[in-house]
């Protein structure tokens, strides 16, 4: 087949149309939770769309994307900025976001020998589905003179696939889904947001302004955040394979996690949530199909947000930036193994998300600042899973005109062994997106105790 074919790029600036003016040279500080991730990729997730059922033309559809985009760029300055590093006498940087409006990247693609069936029907998603989203390989330090947002908008010969990558150092998956969410609002013609972002960094010790957010410092210079980024490492490209689970199935796991825990948990306490008993699962999965020692220990990395448990100063619902901080759950293979373990799992996992009170999560920001540490992809592939996204996320509202999307994918960006992606199931349920080695996947597929909960997309 053919592969993707750019027609043309384009710089996307913020226009002032609506009520929000463009920001010009405002400086955006970075808390800790930003720049632990300015050594890794930016956050790439894509929406497949059949074709507009009016038949608008492409050309229209393209034009009338790059107006709303800039449209929704005036309400999310940072997106249409640049980071600038300031390097001091000491071999340390700070690092902001200068709202500049230098624009955001919009690539028009075509992939016509490619059709939505060729990504949704495949038991692994097609290598070229990478292909669809623009400044593959780089990381998000290099926002200094790329875009902190790039659109690529391509078309199948029955369809289109909308790839957005955004520096991660700007927002999380929340920050994400927020402005594609918006960015669907305006394209089908609002004027005003129903959940305008709040774009002041949050800082402890003072609130907004507060925390010295300008002397934050990291002990790198340019030269080393490149040394650091790459340090000789880009991962392998695994298999990545989406396993769908109906709501019904999550619910009988939940229940028989909770039935296995029943008589470890005090009055009702601790039970698990419906998500933790469905990663559990998978991960259990995953660790059977490894041959591993009975006795060896094995990880999950979870994501805890921090939207909701931070109170004074409180931290907004529609905060855009990163408010997130990992967590790690650790237990043997047989015990994740053995009569019980779908509960044992999950309820370790429930415990270490019950840990991150707001004084622990305010108690890493602390100990970030007098001692940064940035995650690098390789230090993130040595976990066994790491799960990041989340089925709350409105991928499915992102109706642009024509109609909501039929899946979403993720690209290659953090995408190691090991990395799950978890996304809501277009028709209810849950999707989880599996990156793992051939082999490992394979045995999924064959693992009937596994494949028991998954039903077909």
């Amino acid at each position: 087949m053919a592969s993707v074919k750019v027609i043309s790029t384009s710089t996307i600036q913020a226009t002032n149309k609506y009520s929000r003016v463009v920001v010009v040279d405002e400086e955006v500080h970075l808390t800790p939770w930003d720049f632990q991730l300015l050594l890794v990729d930016p956050i790439q997730k894509g929406l497949l769309f059949h074709n507009n059922p009016i038949t608008t033309p492409p050309p229209i559809i393209i034009q009338h994307l790059k107006h709303s985009l800039s449209s929704t760029l005036s309400f999310f300055p940072p997106l249409a900025g640049r980071l600038s590093v300031t390097e001091h006498h000491d071999n340390t940087s700070s690092v902001s976001v200068i709202c500049n409006n230098s624009g955001a990247l919009f690539v028009h693609a075509v992939a016509d020998n490619y059709s939505v069936n060729d990504i949704v029907s495949s038991v692994y998603t097609p290598r070229f589905v990478h292909s669809l989203f623009p400044l593959n390989r780089i990381r998000n330090y290099e926002g200094i003179t790329k875009p902190l947002l790039a659109v690529q908008v391509t078309e199948l010969n029955d369809g289109y696939f909308i790839g957005c990558t955004m520096n991660h150092v700007v927002g999380d998956g929340t920050s994400f889904w927020h402005f594609m969410n918006s960015w669907a609002e305006i394209s089908r013609g609002k004027e005003e947001l129903s959940k305008p972002p709040v774009l002041e960094r949050w800082f402890l010790d003072g609130g907004v302004h507060g925390c010295s957010a300008a002397a934050i410092r990291v002990p790198l210079t340019k030269e080393k955040m490149k040394q650091r980024g790459y340090d000789g490492f880009f991962s392998d490209l695994q298999r990545e394979r989406v396993f769908h689970f109906t709501k019904d199935k999550i619910a009988e796991l939940k229940a028989k996690a909770n039935a296995e825990i029943e008589t470890e948990t005090d009055e009702g306490k601790n039970k698990v949530s419906s998500l933790q008993a469905l990663l559990t699962h998978l991960w259990r999965s995953v660790v059977r199909n490894q041959a591993l020692d009975p006795e060896e220990e094995v990880n999950y990395k979870l994501l805890v947000g921090g939207r909701g448990r931070m109170k004074n100063p409180p931290l907004a619902e529609n905060y855009f930036g990163n408010a997130v901080q990992d967590g790690t759950v650790t237990v043997k293979v047989r015990e994740l193994l053995e009569e019980g373990g779908l509960g044992k799992g999950a309820l370790e996992m429930n415990k270490m998300v019950g840990l991150y009170t707001e004084e622990k999560m305010k108690s890493y920001y602390r100990g970030w600042v007098k001692n940064p540490r940035l995650l690098t992809e390789g230090g993130v592939a040595g976990y066994a899973l790491v799960t990041s996204s989340s089925p709350r996320f409105d991928v499915y509202g992102n109706d642009f005109g024509w109609g909501k999307p039929v899946a979403v994918r993720s690209g290659a960006g953090n995408k190691s062994h090991g990395k799950i992606t978890v996304f809501a199931g277009a028709e209810g349920g849950v999707d989880i997106e599996v990156c793992l080695s051939y082999e490992i996947l394979e045995a999924m597929g064959n693992d009937h105790e596994f494949m028991d909960a998954v039903s077909a997309t």
